[in-house]
């Protein structure tokens, strides 16, 4: 970036103020437009906080507020909603869609005061609607901050979903939150979310949680085998691969309850209580063509909010 730092003279007989001139190539505006573009891209697209932006523009001798860089991203955003309507519209008619919810820090609610039985918490939603574009697999992701729910924001996304279309597959962890809300879905839940309570108490019991994580690998090692196949292919693959490895691990959990292996009330008896009673929507992948195994993508992309 250039800044040119023009001069201003005040004659002392009659205050008149002569201004310098710009140099060449220099618009008349304050800043050029491709700065409220980099901002922008540097806060929306690289997660750069408008606090560290400031602070590494200010090393490079290039001030820049975040309050400055707030009032032009503000200025320009609206030239962004026909994009974002397109993206909107795009991933409404998408095979899979996954959402989740990462809650927001505000400083203050004024309108609590007016309405103080409006719901408190603030959310970001993220959407992230696996599409087809041009014989290519793409992916678009959608944020939402405000008091409104995943499965919330979700309704309002699928309200544009072509009527010829069947209900999409949902990918999402077992909150009531991510599925609250008039739509229907084929609901599966994130299996790396089930296999993470294992992972905790893996110091507690080691044997039990080595075994199970064990197996989940096995699935993971097929569902990346097969990424690059077609669903059909994919379901196929993991039916003749994956599929007995789950009845058998199922098998080997009730055994744990039944036979008093297990406390039904430890850490790694509620682990497996939490899986028995998710099981169908937890192995979705077993019975429906592009259902994916977790949520992990969608978690992923939430990061750049928080």
């Amino acid at each position: 970036a250039v800044v040119a730092e023009l001069e201003r003279l005040r004659c002392n007989a009659c205050g008149h103020i002569v201004r310098a001139q710009a140099p060449e190539g220099f618009t008349p505006a304050r800043y050029d437009e491709s700065v409220p573009a980099t901002v922008a891209l540097m806060k929306y697209g690289a997660g750069l906080p408008f606090y560290r932006f400031a602070r590494l523009t200010r090393n490079l001798g290039l001030p820049l507020a975040a309050s400055t860089q707030w009032d032009l991203i503000r200025k320009v955003a609206p030239r962004l909603d026909p994009v974002m309507e397109e993206l909107i519209r795009w991933a409404a008619q998408a095979e899979v869609i996954h959402n989740d919810d990462t809650t927001m820090k505000l400083l203050d609610r004024p309108d609590l005061k007016l309405n103080p039985k409006e719901r408190k918490g603030i959310y970001t939603s993220g959407l992230l609607a696996r599409i087809r574009a041009e014989g290519q697999p793409r992916a678009v992701a959608l944020f939402r901050t405000g008091n409104r729910h995943a499965g919330e924001n979700l309704e309002e996304l699928l309200k544009q979903r072509g009527a010829d279309l069947g209900p999409p597959i949902q990918m999402c962890d077992a909150l009531a939150a991510n599925t609250k809300g008039d739509f229907q879905t084929i609901l599966g839940h994130c299996l790396a979310h089930a296999r993470r309570r294992f992972v905790e108490v893996i110091e507690d019991f080691p044997t039990e949680s080595k075994h199970l994580l064990e197996v989940l690998g096995e699935v993971y090692r097929v569902d990346r085998e097969c990424q690059e196949l077609p669903p059909e292919e994919r379901l196929a693959r993991h039916q003749a691969e994956s599929g007995s490895r789950m009845t058998e691990l199922k098998a080997w959990m009730t055994a744990q309850i039944q036979e008093r292996k297990v406390e039904p009330n430890s850490t790694l008896g509620e682990a497996i209580s939490f899986m028995h009673k998710h099981w169908s929507r937890l192995t979705l992948f077993l019975r429906v063509a592009g259902a994916p195994l977790d949520n992990n993508i969608c978690e992923r992309a939430l990061k750049m909010a928080i």
